[in-house]
């Protein structure tokens, strides 16, 4: 990573520097955003492979195209690792991201038309759960569960009340700005009263499930749906788990239901992903991953933040900014101009509109990657209440050159040699 091949310098230099580039600012800032991750160089180098050129659509011994044995196997040892990491029935590892896996999903289970009950993206869910500009909320009538006002977690009697008046045939849980463990137990209750089917979408939380820091969804849900980035810290891409009953259902909606041809080269990199989420190695990552997410919420609490529902119980935190006199919109650009990258985010019954918001979404994966622990998580909080505090550009600038400091502590994607031409810059 330090070094850029020769063939792509020599073959497009455009391309080559901004990589480069973005390389350096990965590098040289603090990465806060609660759904990006470092993946390893391992994980990286998979999907620069020669898998790349094969076609091969269908599933591993069943493919439309020739030429397809090693890829089988490639394909083949990505289900059998995420099955081992999950303890899952069924495991299908072709969808190219997050929201493509719920898609295919739903209409594996959910007829065209049919009610389905998803959390609100105001209050933390997703789009893909329903959301009326996407196609969740237009093919399916959704109904959408909320946050109390007062304790900022999930209500659970408005779940039961809307899921008895509405008899949805699906049930979704899980969400992007959520901080608190979800009783996946009561959720399967409630479906099962309604004759729904429980889906999980833990794409956020499923490295902590993998490190076994977080309850899993598995033995719950019907379906789990999960990306393999964020916590996972594995490639960009999608997962669908399942009952094995399901099993045939599920990857017919995939393919040829939703998507053709699978990214061979991502799918090795889900193999190296989940090889690595399979050590005992990321059980420390995972605990240490909580660890500093409650250190920094803790932090910003103790400076005057609001934090939704007063802490995490996981990696992530919705912060209301209102308190320092600034919007989410003007908080995120601030920080930015700093170094600290976050973005905004609406709270729940946020009197903001969405491109404005009262709040930041915060999350602790991808610095605990770069070897962050608990001091480092307080001293950032002070660093985002002085530059919000006093967002002038002195203060901007003696703070960028503190997380520019900071950051040289905890390398990224560096080598020595690389380094030594770091300190030349």
């Amino acid at each position: 990573m330090a070094d850029l091949t020769a063939s792509l310098r020599t073959a497009d230099p455009v391309v080559a520097d901004l990589v480069d580039r973005e390389l350096f600012r990965q590098r040289d800032g603090l990465e806060l955003i609660a759904s990006e991750n470092f993946a390893s160089r391992a994980v990286i180098d998979a999907m620069g492979t020669p898998l790349t050129n094969k076609y091969s659509e269908g599933y591993p011994r069943k493919r439309y195209y020739g030429g397809n044995e090693v890829v089988d196997e490639v394909e083949q040892l990505a289900i059998d690792r995420a099955r081992e990491l999950f303890q899952a029935g069924h495991a299908n590892v072709q969808p190219h991201a997050g929201a493509q896996a719920n898609f295919a999903a739903f209409m594996a289970v959910l007829p065209v038309g049919s009610p389905l009950l998803g959390m609100s993206l105001a209050h933390g869910g997703h789009l893909s759960h329903g959301h009326g500009v996407n196609h969740s909320g237009t093919i399916w009538r959704a109904f959408h569960y909320g946050v109390d006002p007062d304790s900022g977690r999930i209500d659970m009697d408005q779940v039961r009340d809307l899921a008895r008046k509405e008899r949805p045939k699906l049930i979704v849980c899980g969400g992007s700005a959520y901080s608190r463990i979800i009783d996946f137990k009561a959720f399967r209750a409630i479906a099962d009263e309604v004759e729904a089917t429980l889906l999980v979408d833990m794409a956020h939380f499923a490295g902590l499930v993998a490190g076994g820091v977080h309850p899993s969804p598995v033995p719950h849900a019907q379906i789990v749906t999960t990306t393999t980035h964020k916590t996972l810290r594995g490639p960009r891409g999608g997962l669908i788990l399942c009952t094995a009953e399901l099993g045939k259902a599920i990857d017919k909606s995939v393919f040829p239901g939703t998507q053709g041809g699978p990214l061979e080269h991502v799918i090795a990199a889900k193999a190296v992903a989940f090889a690595e989420a399979l050590r005992p190695d990321f059980k420390v990552y995972a605990a240490q991953v909580v660890s500093n997410a409650k250190r920094l919420a803790s932090a910003l609490l103790e400076r005057g933040f609001r934090i939704i529902s007063g802490g995490t119980d996981t990696h992530v935190m919705l912060v209301d900014v209102r308190p320092k006199g600034v919007t989410g919109k003007q908080a995120e650009d601030l920080l930015g101009r700093a170094g600290i990258t976050v973005n905004r985010n609406s709270i729940p019954n946020d009197p903001a509109p969405p491109f404005v918001t009262s709040g930041i979404r915060l999350g602790s994966p991808a610095m605990t990657t770069r070897g962050m622990k608990e001091a480092e998580m307080a001293f950032i909080a002070e660093m985002i209440d002085r530059v919000l505090t006093h967002p002038d550009d002195g203060t901007i600038a003696a703070v960028r050159s503190e997380v520019h400091d900071l950051t040289r502590g905890f390398p990224l994607y560096e080598s020595a040699k690389a380094a030594m031409r770091r300190e030349r810059r």
